[in-house]
């Protein structure tokens, strides 16, 4: 059976996707003065495993691209060039274009290849420019820090005696004791010295000649190298099907030359130039990396089996390690953190020691230098302390499902909670005295539904931290392109909203972002001139009141001027008046082709955007509100409920129909007296609550339903609310509250006014829930009962 990888892809994908933002957001956050050492690292596996997984998958170009960018930031984690802002700026960028690669791969397209080119172009530039400075920082290094070959050379006598090559760990640890003036010495005997791209492997050359004692000789390995040496992949833990399927996808990078199975632990011989961090990267769909071990190794004389794949192993127990397998290649995922190699021969040992003692040699006339960059480095301010704790990884304890299966579970948690409701219809009609027991269970079913629904709805909720951490880069950008400086504060990312909503309410925060920065919040000078600090702040936050969330937008910019606004409507035709209230005014920005902009910009300044905006709030169910002041900013303000798919309602007769009133708009309810209604133009009438007027919408007009009450002194008026606005509503009565799922009537059937949805009652007949705010905003454009509900005030 061969393992179809493409149903990995989007795994990849979504990983990738994580990777990206985590390494913008570390990116903006990096102090380039003093970088973090973690975020340093954490930028670079970012970069590698999103290498690693395209190289798995054969996505070229986007290897190709994040291998440059890998290399540069393995240098700078590693000390090697010094981060400036233009650099920061080419990584930002460079993200940009794996994210279009990324989604170019995902509609199964290729990228752009020109784009490709110009980043890479840049980062080979950079890369370049930090190898010159190298360049001539290490000839001064070595002047400055020359060691005495002799005593180099004595100490590394006892080691040519043995005439092995080096093992890979023993020159490790003997470059990390000795550090980078060692490695100078060391490279300095060759008589040759090769320029390594980005791309080169390190080669450990000139060390294995030391280890050999064999001067300045190029021969890395000795001539006695057994034949046949393999790479060897040791997978632990690893049940028989899953066995099965590892081998036949790793025989796919190249030749399974032997096989050892023993248990649970499989070892494999491979004939591959496919690279150790590929290898790891396609066994890490089926196991845990923490299972996996690479080395080179000779295949040994027994207990090898040969031949077809997956045959059952004759071995019952491991073979014994042998010298050649010291050399174990640790993945590049893991290099931070290689796993102990064990010495197999005193040999190895006597090489440690050795080579410890060759840097200790070195040391010795090192020691003023490194005292002076001890005390630099003991100097530098700890940051590490400031810094907020990590958030544990959630990685061991979550699993990824897909979108359609958590819709799929919502579906069938709506069915239950209809079937609840029907359940409590047809009992409603018992005595209690006569069925305690089966009331009991009614009132249980009914606490686990809804209990069961609270829990499944939580599945599909997302952090607001989701869409906020777009912004950083966004403000980063545009202010600086609009010569401006912008602070960005974020309160709520934890507050939760539903994954349909999270991903619609992108474009519209995205667009209110952009006008605060271009039209509210000033230049540095203005700011200055104000008397303002000449940093502007742009603050969102999010929070949960009641069924909703609110999400704010706010600049301390300079607001909304409405004299300005006022004559922009007259000039444009709109009929406005110097009465209005400062809501109404704000409000007319979000009318179609409404600019106050003096000159069109690419950021904004057509008019068209605020009146979509809206708009898609409103498709959402919920509204947008601004607040302004002049000279201190604005706030606007967007109000969305929960979730779209359950919700709680008020059930209302008129006539013989039933509707559903959304609970979050109702207010109160209350049956007037004749003298608190009034007529006013066009037949209108409106309602006397509490000294205000309020516009009154009788459901039976609107919907032509036959044998409703007429008079409000004989039915009842439901007070609502919507998008800040109250007005009255005429039903004939009250049946009760009840949790309704939502059923989208467009979809069935099509869209009708002053309809939102529907449900399925108790009783099987479907009810339809009531559209509150678009009543609303048709009660005050058509009839402009502002100004009438004025005058009678």
């Amino acid at each position: 059976m061969t393992l179809d990888i493409t149903q990995f892809y989007q795994t990849f994908f979504d990983e990738a996707d994580e990777l990206l933002a985590q390494m913008e957001q570390l990116l903006l956050d990096l102090d380039i003065a003093h970088p973090d050492p973690e975020d340093l690292a954490a930028i670079f596996r970012a970069a590698h495993s999103i290498k690693g997984g395209a190289a798995t998958f054969g996505f070229t170009a986007l290897t190709e691209t994040t291998h440059i960018l890998e290399s540069l930031l393995d240098r700078a984690r590693n000390n090697e060039l010094v981060l400036r802002k233009d650099m920061i700026d080419t990584f930002l960028e460079t993200k940009d274009v794996l994210s279009g690669q990324l989604a170019a791969y995902r509609a199964s397209a290729e990228p752009d290849a020109a784009t490709a080119a110009a980043i890479c172009a840049k980062l080979d530039r950079l890369y370049a420019e930090s190898r010159e400075g190298d360049a001539q920082s290490e000839s001064a290094a070595v002047d400055a820090t020359a060691v005495d070959p002799s005593a180099l050379n004595a100490a590394a006598q006892p080691v040519a005696e043995d005439g092995a090559n080096a093992p890979q760990h023993v020159v490790d640890q003997a470059l990390e004791a000795a550090g980078e003036w060692a490695g100078a010495w060391v490279e300095a005997p060759a008589s040759t010295t090769t320029e390594m791209s980005p791309g080169a492997q390190g080669d450990n050359t000139d060390i294995n000649a030391v280890y050999n004692g064999a001067g300045g000789s190029s021969t890395a390995v000795p001539a006695d190298t057994p034949a046949g040496s393999h790479l060897k992949i040791t997978l632990r833990g690893v049940g028989e099907k899953d066995q099965a399927l590892l081998i036949e996808e790793l025989g796919n990078l190249g030749s399974i030359v032997g096989q050892v199975k023993s248990g649970s632990e499989l070892a494999l011989w491979l004939d591959t130039d496919v690279p150790s961090d590929d290898i790891v990267a396609v066994c890490c769909f089926v196991i845990d990396e923490s299972q996996i071990t690479i080395g080179r190794g000779e295949m040994p004389a027994d207990d090898v089996q040969l031949g077809e794949p997956g045959t059952p192993a004759a071995v019952t127990s491991p073979p014994a390690a042998d010298a050649t397998d010291s050399t174990a290649i640790a993945p590049q995922a893991v290099r931070d953190e290689p796993a102990p190699v064990a010495a197999p021969a005193a040999t190895t040992e006597a090489a440690v020691a050795s080579m410890l003692a060759v840097a200790a040699a070195a040391a010795t006339q090192a020691s003023a230098p490194a005292a002076a960059t001890n005390t630099t480095a003991s100097a530098e301010p700890d940051r590490k302390a400031a810094r907020p704790a990590a958030a544990s990884s959630a990685e061991g304890s979550s699993i990824r499902v897909g979108v359609e299966k958590v819709d799929q579970l919502i579906n069938l948690v709506g069915e239950l909670v209809i079937t609840q409701a029907m359940l409590a219809e047809t009992t409603s009609t018992f005595d209690p005295a006569l069925h305690d027991r089966l009331f009991n269970g009614m009132a249980q079913l009914e606490r686990n539904a809804r209990d069961l629904q609270e829990a499944v709805m939580s599945i599909r909720m997302m952090p607001m931290d989701y869409v906020f951490s777009r912004f950083p880069r966004l403000v980063r950008d545009l202010a600086a392109k609009l010569g401006k400086e912008v602070e960005l504060v974020t309160f709520g990312q934890a507050t939760e909203l539903d994954k349909s909503l999270i991903e619609r309410i992108i474009d519209p925060l995205t667009h209110l972002v952009r006008n605060s920065l271009d039209h509210g919040i000033e230049t540095v000078e203005a700011r200055r001139a104000a008397g303002k600090d000449g940093t502007g702040q742009l603050v969102l936050s999010a929070a949960h009141h009641g069924g909703n969330i609110v999400i704010e937008v706010s600049d301390d910019g300079a607001g909304l001027r409405r004299d300005k606004i006022l004559a922009k409507a007259m000039k444009q035709g709109m009929q406005v008046s110097e009465s209005m209230t400062d809501e109404e005014v704000w409000n007319l920005i979000f009318m179609p082709g409404f600019s106050t902009a003096e000159q069109v910009t690419d950021v904004s300044g057509r008019g068209v955007g605020m009146d979509v905006v809206k708009r898609n709030i409103q498709a959402m169910g919920g509204h947008v509100e601004i607040t302004s002041y002049a000279g201190r900013g604005t706030t606007t303000r967007i109000v969305l409920p929960l979730t779209l798919a359950i919700l709680d309602g008020m059930s209302v007769k008129v006539g013989s129909e039933i509707f559903i009133l959304p609970l979050n708009f109702v207010m109160e309810s209350l049956q007037p007296r004749a003298e608190d209604i009034y007529t006013i133009a066009n037949g209108e009438r409106v309602v006397r609550v509490r000294g205000e007027y309020l516009p009154l919408v009788a459901l039976h007009a609107v919907f032509t339903v036959e044998d409703a009450r007429t008079d409000p002194t004989q039915g009842i008026v439901t007070i609502m609310q919507a998008e800040g606005r109250r007005f009255a509503m005429l039903i004939d009565e009250l049946v009760g509250q009840q949790q309704v799922v939502v059923k989208n009537l467009e979809t069935n059937y099509r869209k009708v006014h002053g309809i939102s949805a529907a449900t399925i009652l108790g009783d099987g007949s479907v009810a339809l829930i009531v559209d509150v705010a678009a009543l609303n905003r048709e009660k005050r454009t058509a009839h402009g009962a502002h100004s009438d509900l004025a005058a009678l005030a």
